[in-house]
């Protein structure tokens, strides 16, 4: 009996037209695939069990000489699904005040489903057959988004079910860093330490880093469209 696995299914999800792909050297770049930052805020470290408290997505784009840049984000604050885990610890460290007045949080389902329009709004126009979840230690951020998304019941998941770009390795090739912060620091892009671990604020200096990489090797002939 073999015990190959056949992952043809996860090769293809989103329609794609033969003419948006022609026209699209984003198409092209990354074997059809549409890069996406996506950075969390969660209760803690268990995406089984833990609260996603914020989420932020940043849609990345291409320009005629085929270089990368962000295009638009999103963000949102989320309400802990009923019976999430919450560590006093993950507060402290994100300073997130759940009671906050001015928090006005979604629910996960809110959030995803505006994410994910959004994602497939992208995919269409750039032809592109499936997003890609980009994150710095983007296992992280791939396992909360794929959990919240089953709880929410939500069939079509735009996302490459487990493939993902993760920065924190690109950061550590490009520039021997792999903290955040140094790494932003080292591309010359710089970081507010006062604005970290929000989500929309990592999300969009992560899309900033993802890109400077990118386009940095494109620039030194490593790949050509």
């Amino acid at each position: 009996m073999s015990n190959d696995i056949n992952y043809d299914e996860y090769e293809e999800q989103e329609p794609q037209s033969k003419s948006a792909c022609a026209k699209s050297p984003l198409a092209q770049r990354f074997r059809g695939y549409l890069p996406v930052v996506i950075d969390v805020e969660t209760g803690g470290f268990n995406c089984q069990t833990d609260a996603l408290l914020e989420i932020a997505a940043t849609i990345i784009n291409m320009d005629e000489q085929g270089l990368l840049y962000p295009e638009h984000s999103l963000f949102f604050r989320v309400e802990p699904f009923e019976g999430a885990n919450i560590e006093q610890a993950a507060l402290d460290f994100t300073g997130i005040k759940l009671n906050h007045p001015l928090r006005m949080a979604v629910s996960e389902e809110h959030a995803l489903t505006e994410i994910f329009k959004s994602v497939r709004k992208s995919l269409k126009s750039a032809g592109c057959k499936r997003a890609i979840l980009v994150g710095h230690n983007s296992h992280f951020d791939l396992g909360f988004l794929n959990q919240a998304a089953e709880r929410c019941n939500i069939k079509r998941n735009p996302f490459h079910p487990f493939s993902s770009f993760d920065t924190a390795t690109l950061a550590g090739l490009a520039y021997g860093q792999t903290v955040l912060a140094k790494s932003c620091e080292a591309a010359g892009l710089g970081f507010d330490v006062r604005e970290a671990h929000s989500a929309r604020y990592d999300t969009e200096k992560t899309a900033d880093l993802f890109c400077t990489i990118v386009n940095s090797w494109k620039e030194m002939g490593g790949w050509q469209d």
